[in-house]
């Protein structure tokens, strides 16, 4: 028998995914009460099908190449990864995809939780179908915050649409490791899962309608792409996909529309195509066991009812919310901040930087802000790098790509600090020191900061190379303080650690 619950919260945030659980978190540390809402498992994509369960399918290659590059450590490596093992290995860290520990978590720091799907009917009114059969009418005495995350992005395939294929979430949570794998996608989740998987065993041919990591300096993309074709991948960059059809066994053709055809050496292939003068490649075609779609995600803001406060989707488009430095949405009805703010975004379904961490960090300013309105401590927009604000978001959000060799980046790169309309300059080296050449034999990796003229302080920083991810933070530091170079040349790198690439990009710039 179904009941209708009627509940009050000062606070309800719909998605208990970890920014979800951080916004309910530093609103109950700051004295309101707290609901959160989920349909599927408490801790979000991250913990299950994402962050964890991706890098816990690329770490045993990363170790185990990383023991191959060292004399002495390579002779004894006479093994290669055992898929098996890494799968097991992967399940531990997804916690089996059970959230009992998640569960206790948010029950333990005073939260409560209604497992369901939830959508807004009214400014601070939650509807709630619950997957215990109820139906739950919650008030919102303060604050209704969206952390719902994103949806991957379903490219415009001729045949997609009829055929089984992964996303992110397959290929993260996958029981057995395909023959053939067939990835389309360049970005971060592409280049990561084609690795581990050529890694575990699978052939993998990697196609991309663009470049590689294009977001990224290129000198640092390269290396990325030299790693994985050092890995067996088959790259197809600044290629088109046609169609996707099942053949009678079960496999998938991919029929591509041309462009860059390579090789894992990056020569040439036989192939419908191969041997043109322009290296295109019409009418070629991919046989594959499984395809993993890695296009892009969007916010997840389908079904919240947006639509019953003054948000909706443009005809013909996605609907995309803004917010200011505290998460408060604009536009929605009675959500001016000059009167009773009540709704907010957090992570990806703000749209801003879709990583974890940085997700994470606003979500944190974004509970804060909401205790400190409710209490009439926080009027209109707080000032930049207040605890309330989101200000790293717009000048120096981290990011990692866990290949091998890793890619890690920082604030602008030199496109985009030019775009900003900075009066900027770049300096960049190979990774050449001490450090790294004891770190493996034949070393390569890349360097550049992105410099402030006018300020004399870091607006950016990327490095590529083996384990170069431990370099990031020191940067990240560097450019949220606005550290001025003439300060930062007395921070002394340790002899002899890769970090002293510090040193001699300083050098290079004239200090």
């Amino acid at each position: 028998m179904t009941a209708q619950i009627e509940r009050e919260f000062d606070v309800i945030v719909i998605g208990a995914g970890a920014v979800g659980e951080n916004v309910a978190d530093r609103v109950v540390r700051g004295g309101l009460t707290a609901v959160l809402i989920e349909a599927e498992l408490v801790g979000g994509e991250c913990s299950y099908w994402a962050c964890m369960p991706s890098k816990a399918l690329l770490r045993p290659g990363t170790a185990l190449h990383g023991a191959q590059t060292v004399p002495g450590a390579q002779e004894a490596v006479t093994r290669t990864l055992d898929p098996a093992a890494v799968l097991k290995r992967r399940d531990y860290f997804t916690s089996n995809w059970q959230d009992d520990s998640q569960v206790k978590w948010v029950e333990d720091t005073g939260i409560e939780l209604i497992r369901g799907h939830g959508w807004i009917t009214a400014p601070r009114h939650v509807e709630v179908a619950g997957l215990d059969g109820n139906s739950y009418a919650l008030t919102a005495r303060h604050a209704v915050v969206v952390a719902t995350g994103s949806a991957p992005n379903q490219p415009p395939v001729e045949g997609l649409h009829d055929v089984e294929y992964w996303t992110t979430r397959e290929a993260t949570s996958a029981r057995a490791v395909p023959p053939r794998l067939a990835v389309l996608g360049g970005g971060v989740a592409g280049v990561e899962l084609a690795q581990a998987y050529a890694r575990l065993g699978s052939s993998v041919t990697l196609v991309a309608r663009g470049g590689l990591l294009s977001v990224f300096p290129e000198q640092a993309a390269d290396l990325v792409a030299a790693g994985l074709r050092a890995d067996g991948v088959d790259l197809r960059l600044h290629t088109g996909t046609r169609s996707v059809h099942e053949n009678d066994d079960g496999s998938l053709t991919v029929v591509l529309d041309g462009g860059s055809k390579s090789s894992p050496t990056g020569g040439p292939k036989d192939g419908p195509g191969a041997g043109r003068a322009d290296g295109t490649a019409h009418g070629a075609t991919i046989t594959a066991d499984k395809l993993l779609v890695s296009t892009g995600r969007h916010p997840a803001l389908e079904g919240l009812g947006l639509d019953s406060v003054g948000l909706a989707a443009p005809e013909g488009g996605t609907l995309r919310l803004t917010t200011d430095s505290t998460g408060l949405v604009h536009h929605a009805t009675e959500n001016d901040v000059s009167g009773n703010p009540w709704l907010y975004a957090a992570g990806d379904a703000a749209g801003r930087a879709m990583l974890t961490h940085q997700g994470k960090y606003g979500a944190r300013a974004t509970g804060d802000a909401i205790a400190a309105r409710a209490k009439g401590e926080l009027r209109g927009e707080p000032a930049p790098w207040s605890r309330f604000a989101q200000t790293a978001s717009e000048h120096a959000v981290p990011n990692v790509v866990f290949t091998d060799p890793e890619l890690a980046n920082v604030g602008r790169t030199m496109a985009q600090a030019e775009k900003d309309g900075f009066r900027a300059s770049a300096v960049e080296l190979p990774i050449q020191v001490a450090g790294s050449s004891l770190h493996a034999e034949h070393y390569e990796g890349w360097a550049q900061l992105v410099i402030d003229e006018d300020r004399k302080v870091l607006l950016g920083a990327t490095f590529a190379g083996p384990d170069v991810a431990e370099l990031l933070h020191a940067a990240t530091i560097a450019v949220v303080g606005e550290v001025p170079l003439d300060r930062l040349w007395h921070a002394v790198p340790s002899y002899p650690t890769i970090s002293e690439v510090w040193l001699r990009l300083l050098e290079s710039y004239g200090l």
